[in-house]
């Protein structure tokens, strides 16, 4: 008599990681974030182990933990796998205070950010429709001009 199961927001052949309480500005992470999007998952981790910014270490985390996530709870396949999505939110934002001159004070925010990574596993691509290959109607003139020769 318990609740029905909660319908799968994501594809079938996608998986998420959430990784919250980043302890760095959205507009800072997003620029990390913009990286790997669109990327394999293999070159998307080597583009993040290189990177010179302190939070990439932690965007690694959270898409090993979403190819993690693919291939354990989905049964994907990990060498399949692109970076769908990786989109960036606002968190909680801590003030604090800093001294100034005359007995005042100015404000100084420390915001949090989190990271949604998205992985999903797209086929090989075959032979006859690899990039580079032309198809079409001038393609098609072409080819029968080299056959009647």
């Amino acid at each position: 008599m318990g609740k029905a199961k909660r319908e799968r927001v994501l594809g079938e052949t996608e998986a998420k990681a959430v990784a919250r309480n980043l302890r760095v500005s959205p507009r800072k992470l997003n620029l990390v974030a913009q990286m790997i999007r669109g990327k394999k998952v293999d070159v998307a981790l080597a583009d993040l182990e290189f990177a010179r910014k302190r939070i990439a270490q932690d965007v690694k985390k959270c898409l090993m933990s979403a190819v993690a996530n693919a291939e354990n709870n989905h049964s994907l396949d990990v060498n399949d796998l692109v970076v769908k999505e990786a989109h960036v939110g606002k968190n909680l934002v801590m003030r604090r205070f800093h001294a100034r001159g005359r007995g005042r004070m100015s404000p100084v925010e420390k915001p949090f950010a989190q990271l949604t990574v998205i992985v999903k596993e797209v086929e090989q691509a075959s032979e006859e429709t690899k990039p580079g290959k032309k198809r079409g109607k001038r393609a098609e003139k072409t080819e029968a001009v080299k056959e009647t020769a």
